[in-house]
């Protein structure tokens, strides 16, 4: 059946609004062409557009041509702001950006595992609301030569621990501090005109390394993640995948032979975890003789200064990375087994740092244990990858709703 004229109208408004999200500042006669709508229906729509406050005159076309120039078109990116966190067990992060998601702002702060429940959940709230008056949102002071009459519109959040798929909210897990899931609450409270949603924190890293990074080519792919624990993401045809209980991907509780037990319900010690996570990985690499005299370097940076030092030298390096290929191929044969994804991304801190070296390594591996073809890649966003992925989610959250123009 035909549209509704007023159906019609939203299509057009949000035709028009990708466009120039995605283009910049357009001008009229540059819509027209782009939507292939006639010039009416493209002048009622930058009426309505500019009416609602979406769409504002940003300057005019540098063509050269008879008479006035053409007025360009941009999104008015102030209209609305978005926070996004980053919630890891040491502490929190936040980047602070308007509507077009340009980072406006960004802080972090560490939170002990000493830290009680309530003093971890308030310097985590008030991070974010130093955050969004430093962007200029939360009736912070205007800056100058900047409309601030937007507010924090959209809060994402990344965490790690189950989401419940039909609530969205984070659930209990043993071995995560309580101040998790009472910081979503509390951010609810102190900022009641924002939307705080919450996601894995895989979860939202694969969704970035799709939009952004080592995975824009594929709509279909396993993220591993390899940080402080050892998780996955599963995006199969273009939608991530998360399972009847939220749970998909939680591959820190594989069975793997050699360990001396098993994981449990509540404990994912004898599992990939016990192979794959970052303390793991520092155990592993102490006992291939890499980083001994290091002080303490992270996972992240053994693994790093160890394809460094492979490429040059081989011995000790060299045996740390075959041996850490040999672990995490485990997972992966056993993703791939269940999946067939055709690719596996290497993310977080250490899928970084280990690069397409060590992506070639478990690759290599996985064409002896599997025949199914599967490509190994590294990620591009690493760490990073969560805040980028919770900055896009709630980008597209508040673009749904502002995006519809009052009255649809």
């Amino acid at each position: 059946m035909p549209a509704s004229p007023s159906t019609a109208r939203a299509i057009n408004d949000r035709l028009a609004l990708r466009l120039l999200q995605q283009e910049g500042p357009l001008t009229a006669g540059q819509l027209k062409q782009l939507t292939g709508l006639s010039r009416p229906t493209v002048a009622d729509l930058v009426e309505r557009l500019s009416v609602a406050g979406l769409i504002a005159v940003v300057g005019e076309a540098g063509e050269q041509r008879r008479g006035p120039n053409a007025k360009l078109y941009g999104i008015v990116a102030d209209r609305a702001y978005l926070a996004a966190l980053d919630v890891r067990t040491e502490g929190v992060s936040v980047i602070v950006s308007d509507l077009l998601g340009r980072v406006l702002a960004e802080a972090s702060v560490p939170i002990g595992d000493d830290t009680g429940t309530g003093p971890a959940v308030e310097q985590a709230v008030a991070l974010v609301e130093r955050a969004a008056k430093e962007a200029g949102a939360v009736g912070a002071p205007p800056r100058e030569g900047v409309r601030t009459w937007g507010r924090l519109h959209t809060v994402g959040i990344g965490a790690p621990g189950l989401i419940d798929p039909a609530t969205g909210e984070l659930r209990d897990s043993s071995g995560l501090p309580a101040w998790h899931r009472r910081l979503v609450a509390a951010l609810q409270e102190r900022l009641p005109d924002a939307r705080v949603i919450v996601e894995n924190e895989t979860n939202l890293a694969a969704l970035a390394e799709q939009r952004d990074g080592a995975a824009r080519d594929r709509d279909t792919f396993v993220l591993l993640w390899l940080g402080q624990g050892a998780g996955a993401a599963v995006v199969l045809d273009g939608a991530l995948r998360r399972g009847a209980s939220g749970g998909t991907g939680e591959i820190g509780f594989l069975p793997v032979p050699g360990m001396g037990g098993l994981p449990s319900a509540t404990d994912c010690a004898g599992g990939f975890h016990s192979l794959a996570a970052a303390g793991a990985i520092v155990r592993l690499a102490d006992e291939c003789g890499v980083g001994a005299d290091g002080g303490g370097l992270g996972a992240a940076e053994l693994v790093r200064g160890a394809v460094g030092a492979s490429a040059a030298s081989g011995g000790a390096a060299a045996r740390f990375l075959d041996a850490l290929a040999d672990r995490l191929a485990i997972g992966v044969a056993s993703v791939v087994a269940v999946l067939d994804p055709g690719c596996v991304v290497l993310g977080g801190e250490v899928g970084q740092a280990g690069g397409e070296v060590l992506a070639g390594l478990v690759e290599e591996r996985v064409r002896r244990l599997s025949p199914l073809v599967t490509e190994v890649r590294a990620s591009v966003l690493g760490g990073g990858a969560v805040l980028r992925g919770a900055l896009l989610t709630a980008r597209d959250r508040a673009q749904d709703e502002l995006f519809t123009p009052p009255g649809r």
